[in-house]
């Protein structure tokens, strides 16, 4: 390893906190704005290119897209959090040796669910909630989207381990190149090329597979504190490796697969009590959350190397204030959210579609589902907390309490009695209770953080050396 890289890593141990959260997050924070924003664009492309079908097409297959997510989050961000404190604990070797078993299993993992998703497409999308008028919309996305989401999950999941191995920039460059030629295709696709919604989609895999032949060259280079070796024993699956690495990376993963589930019973619940047009407002408002959640969620990865470091390290003086200051900036950043969709839902709306009556019910989703939009922020830094201290437990348990716990049976309970709005208030009412957990959850952490005197080494949960 070059003396470039070890200052780099070195840095995350005794520079300022706040300057280290800035330049990790803001690179992340920019690399997911840019990836959620064209995705956005892609359906503001399809809303105004298509029509308000197509944006309800769309919409059935966020649940597949969100379970593709969760397996490549499963590897990405399990092992970006395992490789960040084995570096901070200075085991370079068995750093390399999460990459290379990182590499096998997400392939594994890949190949199985698109052969799956191949095979089973229609059922799965009318399982999802698709109708005889939008299937054939989600289909078409579908099909030709496979082949990419390949890509994705290696450009995604690699982009991460970048970023912990002390390449933050060059992380947000990956996403910048996939958004740059995604904005660029997209239109040229769907709207002169006439292809519509596939348009979108090959797009969308060409964009992709740019991005990840990108990140996966950074590691072919051997001066790279992370790299890939000739050495087979580096891909030689091993089971406590790879344990390590899921049981960290099951709490985001999970998050994504409840989403999957979720959509499931939401679209079911949108068709039942509104029609199409419901689907359709759902997914302008996952449309514009997004925006912000991805920023969330770009300064999570921003947080995560320090905090990972410096746990493996022993500072954790620099652990908990590396945390409070993220959940401050991510609080200020769903509030200004919050604040934008309740004020300005009509213009919101319009931006994706010019079909009066499905603007006026994405108005009224927006103005009930943000109402406690500003506490997500807490929620989402503090469950990374627990997962980039190898907490896997406490972390899923965190993230099922949102996404699961609370909010499934508020979707089957309030629609009984308020019909579609109890479908909007479930959103506000499952946010404030997980949030209450949350707090108690953080606060006991906390406090045995405060406590805590061990050496380096034993912060780390165990070591990958098999």
């Amino acid at each position: 390893m070059n003396r470039t890289d070890t200052e780099k890593l070195e840095e995350l141990s005794h520079e300022s906190v706040g300057r280290l959260l800035w330049r990790y997050s803001l690179p992340a924070v920019v690399g997911m704005l840019v990836m959620s924003l064209y995705n956005v664009i892609d359906r503001i492309f399809i809303g105004q290119g298509v029509g308000p079908e197509a944006i309800a097409g769309l919409a059935i297959t966020f649940p597949v897209m969100n379970l593709s997510a969760a397996l490549g989050v499963l590897i990405g961000a399990g092992g970006s959090a395992r490789i960040s404190i084995l570096l901070g604990a200075k085991d370079y070797a068995g750093a390399r040796r999460a990459l290379g078993n990182a590499l096998v299993t997400l392939s594994v993992i890949v190949l199985a669910y698109l052969i799956i998703f191949g095979i089973f497409i229609d059922d799965i999308l009318m399982a999802f909630g698709a109708s005889e008028v939008t299937l054939p919309y989600a289909r078409d996305f579908m099909l030709y989207i496979l082949p990419g989401m390949f890509m994705t999950n290696f450009a995604f999941t690699f982009n991460n381990f970048m970023r912990v191995s002390g390449y933050p920039v060059k992380a947000m460059v990956t996403m910048f190149i996939g958004a740059g030629v995604n904005v660029i295709l997209a239109p040229i696709f769907i709207f002169w090329l006439g292809w519509g919604i596939k348009g979108a989609a090959i797009a969308t895999d060409i964009s992709m597979t740019v991005s990840a032949l990108f990140v996966m060259s950074h590691f072919f280079n051997r001066s790279s504190v992370l790299h890939f070796e000739h050495d087979s024993c580096m891909y030689r699956p091993s089971w406590r490796v790879i344990a390590s690495i899921i049981s960290i990376g099951a709490a985001p993963s999970l998050v994504n697969a409840a989403a999957c589930f979720i959509n499931v019973i939401i679209n079911k619940s949108l068709y039942t009590y509104g029609g199409d047009i419901a689907v359709g407002a759902a997914g302008i408002f996952t449309s514009y959350t997004s925006l912000m959640t991805m920023v969330i969620v770009g300064m999570c990865q921003g947080m995560q190397p320090i905090i990972g470091y410096n746990y493996g390290a022993g500072m954790l003086g620099r652990l908990k204030r590396t945390y409070w200051l993220a959940v401050g900036a991510a609080t200020v950043i769903v509030a200004i959210g919050q604040i934008g969709g309740l004020g300005f839902p009509w213009h919101i709306a319009r931006a994706f579609t010019s079909d009066s009556e499905l603007i006026d019910q994405t108005v009224r989703c927006l103005h009930i589902s943000l109402l406690a939009f500003t506490v997500v922020g807490f929620q989402v830094i503090s469950t990374t907390l627990f997962q980039s201290l190898g907490k896997a437990t406490a972390s899923i348990f965190l993230s099922l309490a949102r996404q699961v716990i609370f909010l499934i049976p508020l979707l089957l309970f309030l629609p009984g009695r308020f019909g579609l709005d109890g479908i909007w208030m479930s959103f506000p009412i499952s946010d404030m209770l997980a949030t209450a957990v949350t707090i108690v959850m953080v606060a006991v952490q906390i406090s045995r953080l405060g406590k805590a005197t061990s050496q380096p080494r034993n912060l780390c949960p165990e070591s990958l050396e098999s």
